[in-house]
């Protein structure tokens, strides 16, 4: 199993990424092995940032292009299992149809489609959860614990439930601060922080067990979409977390 950071949470903070060799170096002194994603504008981007993250000894789990064949592409040839759901659609059906059709053409590349279950998307709840992973056979779950805790979810059931169709895990924690204020106004619900320091009694080591548990050797990325400081002190804390629970 893999370490890496979702590193959305570090862009915010940063105002963007400047150096990916500077960020990669600072990673691995903190005990990741990579990010989730190589970000790249053209095929050249893509070879050249693969170069930096050998040349580092770090690792990504997938490929974001431009668009999704892409994405679907370069990640084939870049020899990675995964992306991302992407795709446009708001009602749930159409959204499961065209998830569909995402697999099938990513099958024929060897690469697998992962829908990340995401607070104010098509697929929030868990009841959404489960209908999606029997609409949509083909396709993986990129569990993110903490915003489906968020939506009132329980992520160790859906772990447990859909152990082998995990492709990556997404470990985050939940600080509410009001929830009557509701997930739609995400700045007065609450906070996503570092692993540990929620209030929602989520315990991702157990979550990440379960997992283990059944087989699951994949990523497991860390995830802090919001820092109150430095990130890089928030995600050492968070490997911390899983240092002290055997991971």
């Amino acid at each position: 199993m893999k370490f890496g950071v979702a590193d959305f949470g570090m862009n915010v903070w940063d105002g963007g990424l400047y150096d990916i060799e500077e960020r990669l170096e600072a990673l691995r002194k903190i005990g990741f092995d990579g990010t989730e994603r190589l970000e790249a504008a053209s095929p050249s981007d893509a070879l050249h940032k693969a170069v930096i993250y050998r040349k580092t000894g770090m690792d990504f789990a997938t490929c974001r292009g431009p668009n999704v064949q892409a994405g679907i592409h370069w990640t084939a040839a870049l020899g990675k299992e995964y992306v991302w759901v992407s795709v446009g659609s708001k009602d749930f059906d159409a959204f499961c149809r065209q998830v569909n059709r995402q697999v099938e053409v990513s099958a024929r590349f060897g690469v697998r489609v992962g829908l990340h279950n995401h607070l104010n998307s098509p697929i929030e709840s868990q009841a959404e959860v489960e209908e999606f992973m029997k609409r949509c056979p083909g396709a993986w779950l990129i569990l993110d614990t903490a915003h489906l805790a968020g939506a009132d979810g329980d992520a160790l059931e859906i772990a447990k439930k859909y152990a082998e169709r995990i492709v990556a895990m997404h470990l985050k924690d939940l600080f509410v601060l009001d929830r009557e204020a509701g997930t739609k106004n995400f700045n007065q619900f609450g906070r996503f922080c570092e692993l540990g320091a929620g209030n929602v009694g989520l315990d991702n080591a157990a979550i990440l067990q379960a997992v283990v548990d059944r087989g699951f050797t994949g990523w497991t990325h860390i995830e802090q979409d919001t820092h109150l400081q430095d990130p890089l002190v928030d995600l050492k804390i968070s490997r911390e977390y899983l240092r002290k629970a055997g991971f």
